[in-house]
């Protein structure tokens, strides 16, 4: 699912809202999203945040600070800097427009090779390219957002603004959620609940279910969210079948869902494409083709089509200045090669400890809620030279789009006069994304010289806004905004140094605020204990438990008057229909990857009879799509009565064995003890077993789970570790 970033901007909060200027209007806040859902609810949204001061302004101060450095740009063996204060943002040198501080030819440079020089043409006389639908990202996928809701205000409302507020930080346009399918996983599904394949490991056998299962979602996201979904995908990276997407297309009909469109397949641009030219009832519902990590190009027949083409899912790479290279290159070149009119990251915001399967993959980091610590990398920058310079409507300009020597150049307009040119001149190592392999190019400096006709013949001047990542000293320069460029006559030049990108436009609105440095990071507490007594709590999940299979829940455990009432429970008794080969046991994780010593107690209560089980784990190594290979030590206990030490999560490595009298239906407290290589166990305060040799692995988190997708109990969860 897609969903514009306004209304999903207030997905993604609980309870707060930034700091308003006075005037600013409070919108109604609603509850979260489901409990698949990793996110919970918001309340305010609007007016204007507290800005970072200018320097000499009072931390208080809420306006931006500027950019006040006049710069001017280099060829080999000039100086990057240069100071022109004082002289003005114009002047004429040798016939051309020397522009402010950034865009002028400068002067003679001694001894230096002159740059290579190349002319390109924008003009909207002969009509314009296909409509841009915006960019995006991608929250889920393994709860990638999982951590975020645990964030205190005001902390959780400025990432919020980082990501989504206007003309504040990245600016999203899209949101692309996953639809929680009780498994390791847009509206898109990774994986579907258990029961609508009656038992297989597959959504299309009854495709009315599953139409009506999707449709479901999109009516509750209406009714418990006031969420207008706009684009419903098939099946993540997995298999499509055209009876099912003709059926969903009927069923959202039938339901008054008329305005939702449907993207496929979420896979590549084939057999999608193929299957479209030959069915045309297939053509005829499909609105926007969609492909995962195209490598900015497509194919013939996704063209043919005549349908939209998006980069549904892109990106996935560590968000250090590499990352941002990446994410810069794609978000021009996924048209200029592809003919691609939204492309969308994963993923959203890496909330999710790092440790777990690509750790800081997104377009911000926010990974420490007990600290409150996040840190807005520099591909949120890189989304704002293009998100706040347009709007899903405008239109590309028909250009080729490619700099003679290396980078790309997209040129955007609303139709009513105003203009928006992003210019990226990333180079192959500085680029690289994650997949998939990136062919061999060059990028060298050089000279651009542009023609604006047709309507924009007479635009005069065009706000700058400049980022260069610097990847010798470190020192990058993200989305400053510099003087103003004159255009003489439809025409400006620019010097294009490598590893840059350049925002030219006719809108004034571009603004790069910022709150005060969040508190510093922290490792996550060395003693911790949870003991899950919220009458009403904001949100179904426990504080910073990390489900990587199976779903935990708080739980009112009506049948009990003691000390059990409000505990954590495991609620998914069916197996999901898995997108990738989730493990048979389900687990939640939890604390310091770092983690080497640790005591886990936690109350247990067995609810399935003769084969039902439980553990406590440590030193925890794996998750996520990795998660059935899990290591560590497990600490199980059965309704049969007896228990096991394994050093799997799938139980088949036993390192010790025997009874113990549990019962189910009956609360017993476990304690696990990891020292060094030895580790003891023991059952309602007695040792069970001891001094069992650990060999690997050396560290990991803590985790509880249960032996099968059955419902189990938890309460009073205690670490102490090192």
């Amino acid at each position: 699912m897609a969903t514009r970033a306004s209304p999903a901007r207030r997905a993604l909060s609980q309870n707060g809202s930034c700091s308003l200027q006075p005037g600013g209007a409070a919108h109604k806040g609603w509850q979260g999203f489901p409990p698949s859902f990793p996110l919970s609810r918001t309340a305010a949204l609007g007016g204007v945040g507290r800005c970072r001061p200018a320097p000499g302004q009072a931390g208080g101060a809420v306006t931006c600070a500027r950019c006040r450095a006049v710069r001017r740009h280099r060829g080999p063996g000039r100086p990057r800097e240069r100071s022109w204060a004082g002289m003005g943002c114009a002047a004429l040198l040798w016939g051309a427009i020397l522009l402010a501080c950034s865009c002028g030819p400068g002067p003679p440079r001694v001894g230096a090779a002159p740059l290579l020089a190349a002319t390109y043409v924008l003009d909207d006389a002969n009509g314009l390219g296909r409509e841009f639908d915006g960019i995006g990202a991608v929250s889920g996928g393994g709860a990638t957002s999982r951590l975020l809701v645990n964030y205190p205000e005001p902390y959780r409302s400025e990432i919020l603004d980082y990501l989504f507020k206007p003309n504040f930080g990245a600016s999203l346009h899209i949101l692309k959620v996953e639809i929680g399918g009780d498994a390791q996983s847009t509206g898109l599904p990774w994986a579907f609940p258990g029961w609508i394949g009656k038992g297989e490991n597959w959504p299309y056998d009854y495709p009315d279910i599953t139409a009506y299962y999707i449709v479901s979602w999109i009516l509750g996201a209406k009714q418990y969210h006031d969420l207008d979904i706009d684009y419903i995908g098939i099946w993540n990276e997995r298999a499509f079948s055209s009876k099912y997407i003709k059926l969903l297309r009927y069923t959202l009909d039938k339901h008054g869902l008329e305005q939702v469109r449907i993207i496929a397949s979420d896979r590549l641009w084939e057999p999608i494409s193929f299957v479209m030219m030959i069915d045309s009832e297939l053509h005829g519902v499909v609105d926007v083709i969609g492909a995962h990590y195209p490598g900015t190009k497509t194919v013939k027949n996704a063209l043919l089509t005549g349908k939209k083409l998006w980069s549904s899912e892109d990106y996935s790479t560590f968000n250090n200045d590499v990352g941002a290279g990446c994410w810069a290159r794609i978000l021009n070149q996924n048209y200029v090669n592809g003919n691609m009119t939204a492309t969308i990251a994963w993923n959203l915001v890496a909330s999710y400890y790092e440790e777990l399967p690509f750790g800081r993959c997104a377009l911000m980091t926010a990974q420490e809620p007990w600290s409150g610590h996040y840190k807005v990398e520099s591909p949120i920058w890189i989304t704002a030279h293009t998100t706040q310079f347009t709007q899903p409507g405008w239109s590309y300009l028909q250009v080729d789009g490619h700099l003679e020597g290396g980078g790309s150049f997209v040129a955007l307009t609303d139709g009513l006069g105003n203009l928006t040119i992003i210019i990226e001149t990333m180079s192959h190592n500085h680029s690289k994304c994650i997949r998939p392999p990136l062919p061999n190019f060059s990028v060298v400096p050089q000279s651009a010289t542009f023609y604006l006709r047709g309507s924009f013949s007479m635009v005069q001047t065009l706000q700058v806004w400049h980022s260069r990542l610097d990847f010798e000293s470190g020192n990058s320069s993200l989305f400053q905004q510099l003087h103003p460029l004159r255009v003489w006559r439809g025409r400006f030049s620019l010097d294009l140094d490598v590893d840059e990108v350049y925002t030219l436009t006719t809108l004034k609105t571009g603004w790069k605020c910022g709150y005060p440095e969040p508190p510093p990071p922290q490792p996550f507490p060395s003693i911790y204990s949870d003991d899950f007594n919220i009458r009403n709590p904001p949100f179904s999940e426990a504080p910073n438990f990390a489900d990587q299979t199976g779903v935990f829940e708080y739980f009112v455990n009506a049948s009990d008057a003691g000390d059990h009432v409000f505990t954590l429970r495991q609620v998914v008794v069916q197996r999901p229909i898995t997108w990738v080969s989730d493990a048979d046991q389900t687990i939640s994780v939890i604390g310091n990857f770092k983690w080497v010593n640790m005591t886990v107690t936690c109350d247990i209560y067995i609810e399935k009879p003769r084969d039902g089980g439980v553990f406590i784990a440590g030193r925890v190594d794996n998750g996520g799509i990795y998660v059935r290979d899990s290591k560590g030590v497990f600490f199980w206990v059965f309704a049969d009565g007896t228990y096991r030490v394994t050093s799997d999560l799938a139980g088949k490595e036993i390192l010790m064995k025997g009874l113990a009298g549990v019962r189910d239906n009956v609360w017993h407290t476990l304690t696990l003890n990891i020292q060094g290589n030895s580790a003891s166990g023991l059952l309602n305060g007695y040792p069970l077993w001891e001094n069992v040799t650990i060999s690997k692995p050396g560290n990991g988190w803590a985790a509880l789970g249960t032996r099968s997708f059955e419902f189990a109990q938890f309460d009073n969860f205690h670490i102490e570790a090192c």
